[in-house]
This record gives structure tokens, sequence and C-alpha cells, in this order.
């Protein structure tokens, strides 16, 4: 009974978390804020939803699995949205007007941006 409720209440922590990632990709301005929101809220998602799923099924080899599965996401879900992101700034994708710093401009001058893709893209 106890462990029921824990498992229903890792759900709902979970679709929430994964509700309010895809409302981050709606309502962001730019591909840099949708990355962030995206990749941290569906990250702790999966966490809680693997984590109901570990809750449910105890120590058996799923429950194990999930339990690896939570690793394997919060060792990848950061790094590839910093791939994505960094990859999208170096092909000049444009922040949004309202955005306060850009850390990345002294790394990449416009000039080595330009250099890279010729054909203007």
């Amino acid at each position: 009974m106890g462990s029921d409720v824990l498992t229903l209440v890792f759900l709902i922590l979970g679709l929430f978390f994964i509700f309010a990632g895809c409302v981050g990709l709606y309502r962001m301005p730019d591909v840099f804020c949708r990355m962030h929101a995206t990749s941290k809220a569906t990250t702790l998602g999966l966490v809680f939803i693997l984590m109901a799923s570990f809750v449910h099924l105890g120590f058996s080899a799923v429950g194990l699995k999930a339990i690896l599965a939570i690793v394997f996401a919060f060792l990848t879900a950061p790094v590839g949205a910093h791939l994505i992101s960094r990859a999208a700034y170096q092909r000049g994708v444009k922040m949004h007007e309202r955005s306060i710093s850009d850390e990345l401009k002294e790394q990449y001058p416009e000039s080595a941006l330009s250099e890279s893709h010729p054909d203007g893209d």
C-alpha cells in the first residue's frame, strides 16, 4: 500500500516536470532558453518516472535497470544539451534581444563564425 502511494507520487512528479518542459519549449523565446528548459525539466521528469518504476518493481532486474537509466540520463542529457546549444551558437543562431550576457562572444569572435560557414547560412 505504501509503495503504491510512493509510486503514484513519483509518477505525478515525473509527469509534472515533463509537462513543464513541454511548456518551456513552447514559451521560451530562443533556442538557448528552450534547450535549458527542456533538458532540465525532462531529465527530472524521466528520473521521477524511473524512480516510480523502481519503487514499484523493487530490486529486480528491471528495477536495477531503471537505476542505471537514471545514472545514464544524468550523465548524457546535460552534455547533449550543451553540445546542441554550442553548435547552434557556432552556426550563428541569434540570442533573444533581451538576453543579458553573451559569455561565448570572446571565445567565438564574429570573424571566426563567418569563416566557418562561407555560404552565409
